[in-house]
């Protein structure tokens, strides 16, 4: 976590003080000004941190506020960045290009001008975007369905990231969708909690009220880790789900969902490995449909083979375009893309939720359906 913050607070200051010399040199500030707005960008520089502690000791309407501000500049400010430094790009392009840079060239305060434009244009319509919860649905064709049962659905919810910017009327759309699609099953992949929570209990009785007949499961993600393992695992139990650490449950029809932890840290795959071999093993015998419920979107060599179908978040889809370009990298998949293995399936969902900026930019959020249909058996 250390290195984290640091990491965090080296590259958001950077842009911070990328956006402090691209304003003052195409802008002419009097010293006033100058004072004010430096100001300004430190205090939204550590805005976050603020945040997070005014958050463990009070919930209230201006804490709230307080977020959304520092948030939603967040958003604004990668905006600034990604779009100032295409900018700067092409205007050196066009030096280097142009014979003549004096038609092309585009001046410092008209790209400045551009750019801030076009960054709240951006957030504006990631503001709207993050709130138009879409059902996804998803078919999985599989032989291992008990006698007599033609379909299952299966509802997926991942990363809702419930706290001080997402509460009661974010996750009443969500269950709207969700319930729609008139779910047997809903597991929850993690990630339902921010770590900073208010309104719990009303938020619980709300995923309660969702009814899923063969039951509800749920792992823990990261962020609920953050927030401590015991009052997760204590707001989800009482919002009606099972929730798996490391271990399996046989479901009516001809399943079997396991779940994991979060795993962190450099010793991820080593400890991971150590829990998903053995525990999916274990379900081989028995001959249903093996679900494995994991947040972060990594398949271990492991446990594949031993799987129908993995079920992941933890990315957003990238959640701000074009950061989904380096999310990629860490992990490559195809959020909202059902992915063959070479047994089995991996699905990553793209959330339903925001963590940090309260927007999405081409990564639409979803409530996942998906449907389990019976085939023949082979042979």
């Amino acid at each position: 976590m250390p290195l984290f913050l640091l990491a965090f607070f080296l590259f958001y200051g950077g842009g911070h003080l990328y956006l402090f010399v691209k304003l003052r040199g195409a802008f002419r500030y009097s010293r006033r000004a100058t004072w004010l707005l430096s100001l300004w960008l430190l205090m939204m520089t550590s805005s976050p941190l603020l945040v997070h502690w005014w958050a463990r000791h009070a919930h209230d309407g201006a804490v709230r506020l307080t977020a959304f501000i520092a948030y939603g500049w967040m958003g604004l400010l990668f905006y600034c960045v990604v779009i100032g430094v295409s900018l700067d790009a092409l205007s050196l392009a066009g030096r280097l290009l142009n014979k003549r840079p004096g038609r092309l060239r585009l001046a410092a305060g008209h790209r400045v001008t551009a750019t801030l434009l076009l960054a709240v244009a951006l957030v504006g319509y990631g503001y709207v975007e993050a709130r138009a919860i879409r059902l996804r649905r998803v078919v999985v064709p599989t032989a291992k369905l008990s006698p007599g049962i033609a379909r299952l659905k299966i509802v997926q919810l991942s990363d809702l990231h419930l706290g001080l910017l997402i509460g009661r009327e974010r996750l009443r759309a969500i269950l709207a969708t969700a319930r729609r699609a008139e779910p047997d099953i809903i597991v929850a992949t993690g990630d339902l909690l921010d770590g900073q929570g208010d309104n719990l209990p009303e938020l619980a009785a709300m995923l309660r009220e969702i009814p899923a007949p063969r039951g509800k499961f749920a792992i823990l993600g990261n962020h609920e880790l953050y927030g401590g393992a015991k009052h997760a695992t204590a707001f989800l139990e009482a919002a009606g789900f099972v929730v798996l650490r490391n271990e399996a449950h046989a479901v009516a029809g001809g399943l079997a969902i396991a779940g994991v932890d979060d795993r962190r840290g450099a010793t991820w795959p080593v400890a991971a490995a150590d829990v998903e071999g053995p525990l999916l093993t274990a379900l081989d015998a028995d001959n249903r449909f093996v679900l494995l419920l994991k947040h972060r979107p990594q398949v271990l060599p492991a446990s594949l083979g031993h799987f129908d179908l993995q079920l992941s978040g933890h990315v957003h889809g990238g959640q701000l375009f074009p950061f989904g370009l380096a999310v990629k990298r860490f992990y490559p998949v195809t959020p909202g893309a059902l992915q063959p293995l070479a047994k089995g399936y991996l699905y990553v969902s793209r959330g339903a939720g925001t963590w940090g900026p309260p927007i999405r930019v081409l990564a639409p959020p979803e409530v996942t359906l998906i449907e389990l249909t019976a085939t023949a058996p082979a042979g």
